[in-house]
């Protein structure tokens, strides 16, 4: 698999801002049918996320950390690349256990028993932000999906075939912020954003690295994580997950 560079013929709101050397993506998604396997949670920079993050990790390369403060936009991007690469694309949402609070690293694990799927990356997202509580057209990377014809959020669009009132639930969770993600805010959206280049383009961002492995690993988790994920394992699929 290589690299290469990519020029979208959708008009793309921050990414060749971010990258002025070139949008570049890995030569193997070219052509290939895509189906997602995002699950329900909670996430610190977007409120919530499923399908439409879920390219984060594979479209952008080692340097993604550059989008932070641009993160709904950059969501709506690459599902625009998305379409114009992919030959198909689907979404099936775990919801079986979902996660509230600061995710994607601390939050409090909740049976749901439920899965989603969609062929509307926008539409499994809006159903699935709603459910945990969210209105999703206030979530902007879903508005943003939504106006640019990239999906629909709107709620009142989206056909539900299967369990409605399973759809209709509302489980009010929030997202909040650990100790991490409040440190580190500041510098994507707050007074300390025009150092980013300093901290985030240059080796100090191991730095960030660190501190955030050191508090997940050696803070939250024995003081914290430890209790939560006793406590899920004598659920039952935490008993379940005891049988692999």
């Amino acid at each position: 698999m290589e690299w290469v560079r990519f020029q979208p013929e959708a008009e793309m709101l921050v990414l060749p801002k971010i990258y002025p050397e070139g949008i570049h993506i890995p030569d193997f998604f070219k052509g290939k049918n895509i189906v997602h396997l995002p699950t329900m949670k909670c996430h610190v920079y977007t409120g919530t996320t499923g399908a439409m993050k879920n390219a984060f990790g594979g479209l952008l390369n080692t340097k993604r950390h550059y989008t932070h403060t641009w993160i709904h936009e950059t969501l709506v991007d690459l599902l625009a690349i998305q379409k114009e690469i992919h030959s198909g694309l689907f979404a099936v949402m775990d919801g079986t256990v979902a996660g509230s609070g600061p995710g994607p690293r601390t939050m409090t694990p909740h049976l749901k028993d439920v899965i989603l799927a969609s062929g509307d990356q926008v539409a499994i997202d809006a159903v699935s932000a709603s459910m945990m509580g969210f209105d999703p057209m206030k979530l902007d990377y879903i508005r943003l999906a939504t106006e640019r014809g990239l999906g629909t959020g709107i709620l009142s669009e989206i056909e539900i075939v299967g369990d409605a009132d399973a759809a209709r639930e509302r489980w009010n969770f929030s997202v909040g912020d650990n100790a991490a993600t409040a440190f580190i805010r500041p510098f994507w959206w707050g007074p300390l954003s025009r150092f980013q280049h300093f901290f985030f383009h240059t080796p100090l961002v191991y730095f960030f690295v660190f501190g955030s492995y050191f508090f997940h690993d050696y803070l939250w988790y024995p003081t914290k994580g430890k209790r939560v994920i006793r406590e899920f394992m004598e659920t039952k699929w935490g008993k379940k997950w005891k049988e692999y």
